[in-house]
């Protein structure tokens, strides 16, 4: 009986050590990003080695599966980029804390209504803590993960490098990341020099990039981006980023 306390014991201490491991690398693997461009994420590595396979994908590439990605600082992207991803993507990015409750009750009741299509509740800080440091999935681990992770970036960043991350390494088509690499690709110009119709064609493609295309894009991508373009001009324009732009 005692041997089994004993070994209770111990494997509780281990336990106690191991989370303590894993917690302290999570905090400093968080900080280092602070200043740190990723040199991948786990996406990326996904991409590179497996060509996605889905419904309706278009432009998937069978044989070079190089990984286009250029990671830029806010002053070498145009104001107009986190405009449209905030309007596209998350109205209350510069207030909430990384969640939003407001959005995660429209998506539950939008799903709950049986929708043609699942709607998600995400905010971009989440999507950033998925993006970099998780791996693709839908499980329950996975969720409590970038919970954590979307509360740790939210009190070791601010708010204009969580989006700083998020216009770098988002999906954006096929082995195609961040808003340099598509503005490359799409419309043959630094991402410094994209202008509103533009950057709100690359935002309304997120979160699907390999259904909707910005090369060539259909009548839905037109409408996303239309829907874009509204959402930038009811928000007041640049002004309203204004604190993500200055330093």
């Amino acid at each position: 009986m005692m041997n089994y306390k004993q070994h209770l014991r111990r494997a509780g201490r281990i336990g106690l050590q191991v989370a303590a491991v894993l917690f302290l690398t999570s905090i400093a693997w968080v900080l280092v990003y602070r200043w740190v461009s990723p040199p991948a994420t786990w996406l990326m590595l996904d991409r590179r080695a497996h060509a996605p396979v889905g419904k309706g994908y278009y432009g998937i590439r069978e044989e070079d599966r190089r990984i286009n990605y250029r990671f830029r600082t806010m002053e070498e992207v145009s104001g107009n980029v986190p405009l449209a991803l905030v309007a596209a993507e998350d109205q209350r990015f510069l207030i909430h804390h990384g969640f939003d409750g407001d959005a995660l009750l429209k998506a539950a009741k939008s799903n709950m209504s049986g929708g043609k299509q699942l709607r998600g509740g995400s905010t971009i800080s989440q999507q950033v803590a998925k993006n970099v440091f998780l791996w693709q999935g839908r499980s329950y681990v996975r969720k409590a993960a970038e919970a954590y992770f979307t509360v740790l970036i939210e009190l070791l960043w601010n708010k204009r490098r969580i989006m700083e991350m998020y216009l770098n390494v988002a999906e954006m088509g096929d082995c195609t990341f961040g808003v340099e690499a598509a503005s490359q690709l799409y419309f043959h110009k630094s991402a410094a020099k994209l202008n509103p119709q533009e950057a709100a064609l690359l935002a309304g493609v997120l979160p699907n990039p390999l259904r909707f295309r910005a090369s060539n894009p259909g009548p839905q991508a037109r409408a996303k981006q239309q829907r874009v373009l509204r959402n930038m001009r009811r928000l007041g324009g640049q002004a309203y980023v204004r604190e993500l732009l200055d330093e």
